[in-house]
């Protein structure tokens, strides 16, 4: 487990980063990568919109979707699954039609859905954000977990705003980031069981940041989105601090792996949230990172066929 800077070899990384395309994110968030499509979807939570971008022939798709949206990840179909404020659903990305799978049972002005990603059996989890939280007043939404019958089970509720959920290679660990606690936790994982062994993986704190969205790389290595830090961290499966790159953008959000051979990562950005604005030109756009350490693993899908 990682006390902020503890780490004694810490290695300062040479990326190279560059912008995709023009578009424009008020919160860009939720990249996923299609390896069927070998293309790359993520969206602006609060504009409603899903782009999908295939690199090779620089093809981008627009769709529009209710906002807020949470996230999206793959389905095994044509299709995304995405958490909407407090439902869940799936998008026909040929159809371009949107289908309300389930609802969670919290409805409340002040929580929406923030982040998710599929496990290894296809299910999908999404965890919520706690808008205007009092001192000492009690979460409400937490983690849920999205099953290919439609069904839904609440695995925490203890969690204010879910960032980052991802898995370790072998599926048996499930990393969550509540932010505002400036922490990732770690679990472990039972697709078909509750969420066990809850435990504190890395802390924050000392980057004066806290995490956000987060992947996992084929060595096991997670990586997370150090927001008000402008930087990527890669800590080990101990939690120890590897390595950090600094980040072209304001306020960067979320990171995936992508290529095809998941050799890359995309990343999202800020231009202007509601609580962050950003400073820079470039902010809002979608990056390509290049020259990492290690690949990806491939992007689980949701199980709706």
């Amino acid at each position: 487990m990682l006390q902020g800077g503890s780490a004694r070899h810490t290695a300062v990384m040479a990326v190279r980063i560059t912008r995709i395309g023009e578009t424009k994110d008020r919160l860009g968030e939720s990249p996923c990568w299609d390896m069927d499509a070998q293309a790359l979807c993520w969206i602006d939570a609060l504009a409603g919109t899903l782009w999908r971008l295939h690199p090779e022939s620089d093809v981008i798709e627009r769709h529009a979707l209710p906002a807020p949206i949470g996230a999206i990840a793959p389905c095994r179909s044509n299709a995304v699954v995405v958490a909407l404020r407090n439902s869940f659903a799936r998008y026909d990305l040929q159809a371009r039609v949107l289908e309300v799978l389930a609802y969670i049972p919290v409805d409340h002005p002040d929580v929406r859905f923030n982040d998710g990603k599929c496990d290894p059996a296809g299910n999908f989890l999404a965890g919520t954000m706690h808008m205007n939280r009092q001192s000492g007043e009690p979460v409400m939404g937490g983690l849920y977990r999205l099953r290919p019958d439609c069904s839904v089970e609440t695995l925490a509720d203890d969690i204010g705003f879910a960032n980052g959920p991802c898995f370790s290679p072998d599926g048996r660990t499930l990393y969550v980031a509540d932010s505002l606690e400036r922490a990732v936790w770690a679990y472990d994982y039972d697709p078909d069981g509750p969420l066990c062994n809850k435990r504190l993986f890395v802390d924050t704190r000392p980057f004066d940041s806290g995490p956000d969205g987060a992947t996992v790389d084929e060595k096991g290595f997670f990586w997370t989105v150090l927001t008000r830090a402008a930087k990527l961290a890669r800590f080990s499966p101990e939690g120890e601090l590897e390595r950090l790159v600094d980040l072209p953008a304001t306020y960067p959000t979320s990171v995936c792996f992508g290529g095809p051979r998941l050799e890359d990562a995309y990343l999202t950005t800020i231009s202007k949230s509601a609580r962050l604005e950003g400073n820079q030109p470039q902010d809002g756009a979608i990056f390509l990172l290049e020259g990492l350490p290690a690949a990806g693993c491939i992007p689980h899908r949701f199980a709706d066929c």
